[in-house]
């Protein structure tokens, strides 16, 4: 039996530049606010660009967290398998996070950018958010796809670009209200903040297992 206490995890996947790492950073200072304590773990393929970021904009820049709660891992491969098929080295990290912060509420997993087919391993991680952004256009949720179709929380990003890109919110809305049942889905502007106090609230509601204090779903 682990010495540890296991704490709760979220993986969080989604193709290159579908608004990630933001939606990490806009997430955990509305959770810190409600009093709840998070690590990040942040996988790419050779550098730890990502984790460094968020080193800095979150425990450097804002205090929210000791920079040692935010770890990058570089795969040296496909990010998913890292989080999928082999999920060796982030169950390593977790189990480190866990055996040196055990008053953590959650763990965050960010998966690198990957296309459709990413999934998180249910070894890893408890709970299971894709992003995808309007720029692929509103074909995107009907294309399908593992990480579409199964995640527990689907997040359609960049919603403030949509008139843009001549994507339709609508359209999107109904594909994803098709292709996932009654798996929810959640349209969100991260740079704006649009729709984050909603996927704090499922994060909250669905993992933590509390009810959200003063955020609407």
């Amino acid at each position: 039996m682990p010495l540890y206490k296991r704490i709760p995890r979220v993986g969080i996947g989604g193709p290159v530049g579908s608004g990630k790492t933001m939606l990490i950073e806009r997430i955990v200072p509305l959770l810190y606010d409600k009093g709840y304590r998070v690590g990040i773990i942040s996988n790419d393929v050779v550098s730890k660009e990502d984790a460094n970021r968020m080193r800095h904009n979150l425990a450097t820049k804002r205090g929210l967290l000791p920079e040692e709660l935010v770890i990058g891992i570089a795969t040296g491969g496909c990010p998913h398998t890292a989080v999928r098929e082999d999920p060796s080295m982030n169950l390593s990290a977790v189990e480190e996070m866990e055996s040196k912060h055990n008053y953590l509420d959650l763990i965050i997993i960010e998966s690198g950018g990957d296309n459709i087919t990413t999934t998180f391993s249910p070894a890893l991680a408890d709970y299971f958010i894709y992003l995808i952004d309007v720029s692929g256009g509103d074909k995107y949720p009907r294309k399908r796809g593992l990480g579409i179709e199964t995640c527990d929380l689907l997040v359609i990003n960049k919603i403030d670009i949509a008139p843009y890109v001549e994507a339709d919110l609508k359209i999107m809305e109904k594909d994803a209200k098709h292709v996932r049942g009654n798996r929810p889905f959640v349209f969100v502007n991260s740079k704006g903040g649009e729709g984050i106090n909603e996927v704090a609230s499922y994060i909250i509601r669905d993992v933590l297992f509390e009810a959200p204090k003063n955020i609407q779903i």
